[in-house]
């Protein structure tokens, strides 16, 4: 389906103001942040996705901000626009927290960042919970083994940079398999001060938890739960690569 993009100068106008300045926002914020996305070259924006605000839909809302799909020059990217009423006063500290993840190649790609907007990779595809609801079929067993493999590995190598993601247990809204790749998304949460728990809280999430659990379970046959939380404990204890490949074993991904 073809998308179309606003123009940014008609965004203070409702009800794209309700967006670009969420939940609120005077007509000088509202031209301030105009002005921001014109320096950081963003021409237009798309309002599509799975989440509505009014009459609109976008592709995520947080705490930190609100995603919409946008185009830089001639480039799709996602733009995280900074909420009104967040409690930070700006997206760089988030925006250093993504280039750390991605140097272990890990997250959508950071191509840009001002004080009320964060602009980066757009990562086509569905929220993981959705992905599994819709495998049918010979090959659904193998399809679901190789995206939990991929993001395993991706929480293994945070892991080992001491970067905790934060939000890892509600799975669902954090981990996009797309065409492409699949992919840890959303750092808002993300901490490298405190201990981490994502190969840890990411298994629990997908093998233990009643929601997502139950519906890998359709698929292929989880291992007894005592196994998964047996490793998952040595594994806190030691995080080293024979741990985690015990993991891997034990889960038969």
């Amino acid at each position: 389906m073809e998308r179309s993009f606003i123009p940014i100068k008609k965004l203070v106008k409702e009800p794209y103001s309700k967006i670009i300045g969420y939940p609120k926002a005077t007509l000088r914020q509202l031209k301030s942040r105009i002005s921001e996305l014109e320096k950081l070259k963003i021409k237009s924006i798309s309002f599509t996705g799975h989440t509505t605000i009014g009459s609109l839909q976008i592709l995520g809302k947080g705490y930190v901000g609100v995603v919409v799909l946008a185009k830089k020059r001639n480039s799709v990217i996602a733009l995280k626009i900074r909420r009104m009423d967040s409690q930070r006063n700006e997206m760089k500290s988030e925006a250093k927290l993504l280039r750390l993840a991605n140097s272990v190649n890990v997250g959508p790609k950071l191509y840009d960042v001002s004080k009320n907007f964060l602009i980066m990779e757009y990562l086509e595809g569905d929220k993981i919970e959705d992905w599994i609801l819709s495998l049918k079929g010979v090959g659904s067993t193998k399809k679901l083994k190789s995206v939990v493999r991929t993001i395993l590995e991706d929480c293994y190598r945070l892991d080992q940079i001491g970067f905790d993601h934060g939000e890892l247990s509600s799975i669902s809204k954090h981990v996009i398999v797309g065409k492409s790749r699949s992919s840890l998304i959303d750092f808002e949460s993300s901490s490298v001060n405190r201990r981490v728990s994502n190969v840890t809280s990411i298994t629990q999430a997908i093998f233990i938890g009643s929601g997502i659990a139950k519906k890998v379970q359709r698929i292929y046959k989880i291992p007894e739960k005592q196994k998964i939380i047996d490793v998952l404990r040595k594994y806190k204890q030691e995080q080293t690569r024979t741990s985690f490949d015990d993991i891997l074993k034990i889960l038969k991904v």
